[in-house]
This record gives structure tokens, sequence and C-alpha cells, in this order.
């Protein structure tokens, strides 16, 4: 938020205007807000175990899984996000994860725990060393854009990775939606048919919070009428078929940008 603030007034001292829109055009990438997340205790990660991807932290990875239907409603707040979750322009469409991995919701990026000193890699005349670097495995939530409400979207995200530690079949979940293919490309049609989908509008999305809503009111996390609220503001929009009537018509997409410029 605070580089918003900056980057907003830098652009107003030099007579520009800035957006940070999911989505300005068609056929082109859209902007996201991706949040990274690393578990602690006691001081510690919880992400690696043995220089791999912990159990403990693919259980969180499957409350993401379970919930990514609803964290929209807090990530993606105005029809134009739905704009940007389309196939084949570096957003997520499915709910899965992986490491590597443009295609997927949740991405895993591997580089920590690879035990090659990736700065000497891409930059041989720097010395190489081994500093522990396990501190700084993450995961990587990539549905979310500068739409989003922050406060809500970082409280829906802890519940979902607390969630994942309440469910009996957690690891039997991140093994169903673990992907290491681009679920894009036709010759993985069959994977990307076992996975579902993200809401393509703010009313679906709200339909998805409807829906999951008492994993997020559980333990006073948020209360019923904040709730009532975010589903009514997301119908409000009635966007239901509206990707699907204007996709094709830049005009149309540009004057829905030029509504929804000023977002986040």
């Amino acid at each position: 938020m605070i580089a918003k603030w900056i980057i907003r007034n830098l652009a107003y001292q030099l007579d520009m205007n800035v957006t940070f829109a999911p989505k300005i055009t068609t056929g082109k990438a859209g902007s996201g807000m991706h949040v990274h997340m690393r578990l602690m205790k006691g001081g510690e990660s919880m992400m690696l175990d043995n220089g791999v991807l912990s159990n403990t932290a693919r259980t969180a990875i499957a409350g993401l899984m379970e919930l990514a239907p609803s964290i929209t409603a807090f990530g993606n707040k105005n029809p134009t996000s739905y704009f940007r979750l389309v196939p084949h322009q570096e957003a997520p469409t499915n709910i899965c994860w992986g490491d590597r991995n443009r295609s997927v919701l949740v991405r895993v990026p591997l580089g920590w725990a690879a035990g090659v000193d990736m700065c000497h890699k891409a930059n041989p005349q720097q010395p190489a060393e081994t500093p522990d670097t396990s501190m700084k495995q993450t995961f990587e939530m990539r549905s979310p854009d500068g739409s989003a409400d922050i406060y809500q979207l970082l409280a829906g995200l802890c519940v979902a990775c607390r969630y994942g530690f309440e469910l009996s079949n957690a690891l039997d979940i991140v093994e169903q939606t673990y992907v290491d293919v681009n679920i894009h490309d036709a010759a993985h049609s069959g994977k990307l048919s076992q996975l579902n989908q993200l809401p393509d509008s703010c009313v679906a999305s709200a339909d998805c919070l409807e829906r999951q809503r008492k994993v997020y009111e559980a333990h006073g996390v948020f209360s019923s009428a904040m709730l009532d609220g975010i589903i009514a503001q997301l119908r409000a929009f009635n966007d239901t078929t509206l990707r699907k009537d204007i996709e094709a018509h830049p005009t149309d997409l540009k004057a829905l940008v030029e509504r929804y410029f000023h977002c986040g």
C-alpha cells in the first residue's frame, strides 16, 4: 500500500497517471499481486524437511487449494479481475499447485532449496558461497491482483492455511492437485479436466464465498456482517456473463478499464 501511494504521487508530479488494474487490454497479460508466504514456529522455518518441501507446508497448501474459490472474494474485487484470470496469459485459472510452473495457482519456488549458490551461478565472477537459505523458502499465491482489499486478503490466506491443518485428508488433496506440466498445453488436457476452476466473475466469487463462509467465520476471524457486505458488494457488479460478452470487444474493455482505473 505504501508502494502504491509513493508511485501514484510520483506519477502525479510528472503529470502522469498510474493504474494497478488487473487488466488493461485484451490478449496480453494483466497485473497481479502475488503473495509469498512461509510457515514459522519458534523462530524457525517449517517450510523444508531435509531439503524438500515439508508435509507441514503441503498441509497449508491443501487449505489454499480448498478455499481458493472464495479467496478471490478478497483478492479480486472488480470485474476486470476476471479478465486477467484466463488461460495462456500468465495468470492462474485452475486450482492446482506446483514448482517452477507458471500455469499453477500456488507456486513453490525451488531455488532456495536447490543447494546451489544462485548468485554465483548467474554471475560466475561472484565468489561462491554456501549460505543457509532455508529461511527464504516460500509458497506463492498467484490469483490476487491490485484490486484486493489487502487486509481481507491476508486474513483470508491465513484462514486457508489454518484450514489445511483441520483437514484429515490434506496430504491427499495436495497429491491430487499437484501438477508438473503446463496444464494449458493440449497434450495435458486430461490433467486439466481433473482440476477445479477459479470463479470467472465477481458474482461467481460471491457465490463461492457464500458456500465457504463458515470456514472464515470460525474462531471469529471474519464477522458474519463483514462477509454479508463483501458478498453484496461483489454481486452488485452483476457481471455473470460480462467476460464472455465483451472479451472480444477491445473498445468495451477499454471503457470497463477506465471505469475501474483507480482500483486498490
